[in-house]
């Protein structure tokens, strides 16, 4: 999605408005899934995660950088989200857009958990995120680069603490960030029945 400037939320377009959440370890999935939601006319977009290239440029960072923590990479996510809401969400919802946002806080939420932060800490962090409309937990395969070649979120974090060699951090990283996804999934699934 381009910048879009401020615009008022009018009684015509206020009903409109939706945020959707697509959470998942699989970056294709993802994204295939994000695309599925729009298919529908909706006059929305999608939102991915890095839209204000601080991964990039963490991907690109000398070696010397030394490996960042789980809870730096979070910090980066968070300030990331904050961007994507500033710049695309906040103003397309204004606008009566739907907006898919891949991934959301969930991801987040489980890698951190994986990763052994708290609860309380990753609730805080994430305070500022609105509540999405509706949320989509996909299953994929767990860690895998989309078609693009490019990695999800949860794959590049996973490299970046497992300095990309250990790959039985890497893969412990990605089932335990996969098994907190699942339990939010069927925890969503409780709270609507």
């Amino acid at each position: 999605m381009a910048r879009a400037g401020r615009c008022a939320v009018t009684p015509a377009n206020r009903g409109r408005a939706r945020l959707i959440a697509v959470d998942g370890i699989d970056a294709g999935a993802v994204v295939t899934a994000a695309k599925a939601v729009l298919a529908s006319p909706s006059g929305g977009g999608i939102s991915k995660w890095d839209a204000s290239g601080v991964f990039q440029d963490l991907a690109v960072a000398d070696h010397d950088a030394g490996t960042p923590s789980a809870r730096t990479l979070l910090l980066l996510y968070a300030a990331d989200l904050a961007f994507r809401l500033r710049w695309q969400i906040r103003p397309a919802l204004a606008e009566g857009r739907t907006v898919v946002a891949a991934p959301y806080v969930a991801t987040a939420i489980a890698f951190g958990r994986a990763a052994g932060l708290s609860n309380a800490w990753l609730a805080n962090l994430f305070g500022f995120a609105p509540r999405p409309n509706a949320r989509i937990f996909v299953q994929g395969a767990g860690g895998a680069r989309n078609s693009a070649g490019a990695d999800g979120f949860v794959t590049f974090v996973c490299d970046r603490i497992a300095g990309g060699g250990a790959k039985r951090t890497r893969r412990r990283l990605i089932e335990s960030t996969a098994l907190y996804l699942r339990q939010a999934d069927r925890a969503m699934a409780r709270a609507r029945n």
